[in-house]
């Protein structure tokens, strides 16, 4: 807690209150990122079947370019290019559809990447979501390509959202209810359930993520459950969250009961400073 309340008075957790701006940055650049291999991914698999005389693969990996940054509306994501050699002298070459010029500003990408967890993810629109992302060129990916990132995507999600918690550690949780602006046929009424903690040793990172109707107590109840069912042996020492929207009290009811927070809170986010009290005194 002492780590957390030197962040604190240093201003860093005033900055960015709930540390979302970092974690959607990551998101984006790593999307980006994944779609960019998956588009290596299959030019090399279209020339696998092509050999030299010695039988050995013509096109084959060959590094990366300078990394490059592409600007999006929570700042620039950094993406690192591959590149490809043809043994064959026939030139083939790798050029990526996603990252030309164009997709140097994305002004929705604070928007849409819990869209794309919600809408990508959950169904399998990837076509409709890297669009969303990337611009209307997206759309025009291979099934190949999307296949790849459908798959790739989905296992990564499991396997976060199957993760052994029994020792995790948190002292400090923002719980908060994310309702995009992107509407669905489906998505009346439906937000994103996020819980973001703080580690002790000062590192921010997302707890759970998931949907909910109308951010209830309910629906913050089958989350927080299903971090307990998972070995989540205690809460933090401090929660806190919109007083409206059911995750304060879900809290004190759904952690392990010898682990109840000592301080939960509703607060507006807006008002940092006196989260910066509360996590003073807490400390």
């Amino acid at each position: 807690m002492k780590k957390l309340t030197e962040e604190t008075s240093a201003g860093k957790l005033e900055a960015r209150p709930s540390g979302l701006d970092d974690l959607i940055q990551q998101g984006a650049r790593q999307i980006v990122q994944q779609a960019i291999e998956a588009e290596l991914a299959a030019l090399l698999e279209r020339y696998d079947n092509v050999k030299t005389l010695d039988g050995r693969r013509t096109v084959i990996r060959n590094g990366y370019l300078p990394k490059r940054e592409v600007v999006t509306a929570i700042g620039p994501v950094t993406v690192k290019v591959p590149k490809v050699r043809d043994r064959s002298g026939s030139g083939v070459k790798f050029n990526s559809n996603i990252v030309p010029p164009y997709i140097r500003k994305s002004p929705r990408v604070s928007a849409a990447l819990p869209w794309l967890y919600l809408r990508g993810v959950s169904t399998g629109d990837m076509g409709e979501a890297l669009s969303v992302l990337l611009g209307e060129e997206a759309k025009g990916l291979s099934p190949n390509v999307v296949s790849r990132l459908k798959a790739q995507w989905a296992d990564e999600h499991t396997l976060w959202n199957q993760r052994d918690l029994s020792n995790a550690r948190w002292v400090y949780w923002w719980a908060d209810g994310i309702h995009t602006g992107l509407r669905s046929d489906d998505s009346d009424g439906q937000c994103l359930l996020v819980i973001i903690g703080v580690k002790p040793d000062g590192t921010k990172e997302r707890v759970a993520i998931g949907d909910g109707f109308r951010e209830s107590k309910d629906a913050w109840c089958e989350l927080l459950l299903d971090l307990k069912a998972r070995g989540l042996q205690s809460g933090p020492l401090l929660a806190a969250g919109d007083g409206g929207n059911g995750a304060v009290g879900s809290i004190g009811r759904s952690v392990p009961k010898d682990s109840t927070p000592a301080l939960l809170v509703s607060q507006d986010w807006k008002h940092s400073q006196r989260l910066a009290q509360i996590t003073a005194r807490a400390g």
